[in-house]
């Protein structure tokens, strides 16, 4: 199940405003490797456990929020920080 793109003119990311697309697949693929094996932390430095069927970036590309059964976590501390994902 993916995320309906008519909604996303009306979600925003809760620490940019700024409004949010999809994320690409090669940028899922990499974060779900991470997950995978264990090396994947949200912005509250929790250990992200499960993976994504899909992903939201705000427009600057720092920060994906997970889609998991269709649904965007749109939490700020639940955010996956983008920019330097290879380096983790």
């Amino acid at each position: 199940m993916t995320i309906d793109p008519k909604l996303l003119p009306l979600i925003k990311c809760p620490i940019s405003r700024q409004p949010l697309q999809i994320a690409s697949d090669e940028l899922v693929e990499r974060i779900n490797k991470k997950i995978a094996d264990g090396q994947l932390r949200d912005r509250s430095d929790t250990r992200v456990r499960d993976a994504i069927e899909q992903g939201l970036v705000n427009q600057q590309g720092g920060y994906l929020y997970p889609v998991r059964g269709g649904i965007p976590t749109l939490v700020a501390d639940a955010a996956i920080e983008v920019e330097g994902l290879d380096s983790v």
